[in-house]
């Protein structure tokens, strides 16, 4: 039954843009799924939806488990926006950013599920970004330097 609730979940969002919890839950219960908020609470999170702006100033919730092109192109500009120099050290990548702007690059890199990432930890203007080996900090290190060229 969850399965077929977090499907339906991801049709619904999909196709409308909902913005609250509540109206999640009512074209669920539309549907047919009878739901609670503290399910939609749980669903979301195992679903990993996030908040977006929609096409109308509103707010929509997107699955980011497979990132559509609008969502990557935010992605890079954040990267863009907020970084200012890289250096590679073994399998880590030390990035500094704009002051401030650490913790928001490093969830965009987290969200891009770059192949060889296993994460990054940020504080006000510098990033630790840690990789599985050196040969994929330097793949890594590649990328990067592809979308801020």
């Amino acid at each position: 039954m969850k399965s077929k609730r977090h499907a339906k979940i991801l049709e619904i969002i999909s196709k409308y843009e909902v913005e609250t919890q509540e109206e999640l839950a009512q074209r669920l219960n539309e549907s047919g799924f009878p739901v609670t908020q503290a399910t939609i609470s749980r669903d979301i999170r195992e679903l990993k939806l996030s908040k977006v702006a929609g096409g109308n100033g509103r707010q929509k919730y997107v699955a980011f488990t497979k990132p559509n092109a609008e969502i990557s192109d935010k992605y890079s500009r954040v990267l863009k926006e907020g970084f200012v120099s890289k250096e590679l050290a073994s399998h880590l990548i030390v990035i500094k950013t704009v002051t401030g702007m650490a913790m928001a690059v490093a969830a965009a890199i987290d969200h891009m599920e770059l192949p060889g990432v296993v994460g990054c930890i940020a504080g006000d203007d510098t990033i630790m970004c840690a990789l599985r080996s050196p040969e994929d900090a330097y793949t890594i290190m590649e990328k990067f330097d592809h979308m801020l060229a």
